[in-house]
């Protein structure tokens, strides 16, 4: 919920109330007089004390001038001012402030026009500064924000805008922060919410990473092909004369085929067997078939 001053009206209302009824209730029943140079006088009393006690919430500070030059910064609470002789310049409110801010049609350095929404978190801690160095401050970081996304975005390409947003956000961040810190005012944030890019360029885009997608799968598939050519090279070395390993992995491989597909071997005659160097009842049972 969104804090209100309307405790501080009420107060300063109440006051002047209270002073008018007083003088006038003094004047009757004190002194047994009445008139209009009365009234007329207690209006001006309680208008005078009501510019005298001013309050000020716990988030705001007051900047006060003494016939038009710096005096102080007062708050929070109550704040007693001498009337005509202080003014109370402005009231700064202390709390972090969002700010919503956007650059439309902004042309990147590849002259893609983009449009970037974004949002801006600040806050004042000089209010003498806020106060003295700008006339509206609130408006002036505003403006310089956009202007920072603007000139950021003319330095970078649709890509880097679309793929970067961390590094858009940090370099508007450093941009703006050099220009709103003489003011009194610290950035703490800048958070990029939407980019938008033309449709057209949107397809292109996508067709340019799927294509960049496939040709890194080819070159993972190549690499692993490239992997199991060397490893089956390696493995026909281990087995190049070594006829007692080569029956074994032909066994084992036999094995596994059986063992996947839940069959019955019929033990015929074969090449198989043949080049076991055993027969068909023998390859059987070592390899526990029935």
């Amino acid at each position: 919920m969104k804090a209100t001053r309307n405790g501080v009206v009420l107060f300063s209302l109440a006051l002047a109330a209270a002073v008018f009824a007083a003088v006038v209730a003094v004047a009757y029943f004190g002194f047994g007089i009445m008139g209009p140079w009365v009234l007329a006088l207690a209006l001006v009393l309680a208008v005078a004390l009501a510019l005298c006690i001013h309050i000020a919430m716990e988030w705001e500070r007051v900047v006060i001038c003494r016939f038009g030059a710096f005096n102080r910064v007062a708050g929070p609470g109550l704040i007693f001012m001498v009337p005509i002789v202080e003014q109370a310049a402005c009231h700064v409110d202390l709390r972090t402030v969002t700010t919503s801010f956007g650059a439309e049609k902004t042309l990147t350095s590849d002259l893609v026009p983009v449009d970037i929404d974004a949002v801006l978190f600040w806050m004042v801690w000089d209010a003498q500064k806020a106060c003295m160095e700008v006339e509206d401050y609130p408006a002036a970081v505003l403006y310089v924000a956009q202007t920072a996304m603007r000139d950021a975005i003319g330095r970078m390409s649709v890509a880097e805008v679309a793929l970067s947003r961390e590094q858009l956000d940090k370099e508007l961040k450093e941009s703006i922060e050099r220009e709103t810190e003489p003011w009194g005012i610290a950035i703490l944030s800048v958070k990029v919410r939407d980019i938008v890019i033309p449709a057209e360029l949107q397809e292109v885009m996508s067709l340019e990473a799927q294509a960049e997608r496939e040709k890194n799968a080819r070159l993972v598939l190549a690499s692993a092909e490239e992997d199991i050519s060397e490893m089956i090279a390696s493995a026909s070395g281990v087995y190049d004369g070594n006829e007692a390993a080569l029956k074994i992995r032909t066994m084992h491989l036999l094995y596994e085929s059986i063992k996947k597909s839940g069959g019955t071997v019929v033990t015929v005659p074969s090449a198989l067997s043949d080049g076991l160097g055993a027969s068909a009842e023998d390859v059987v049972k070592a390899l526990g078939g029935k």
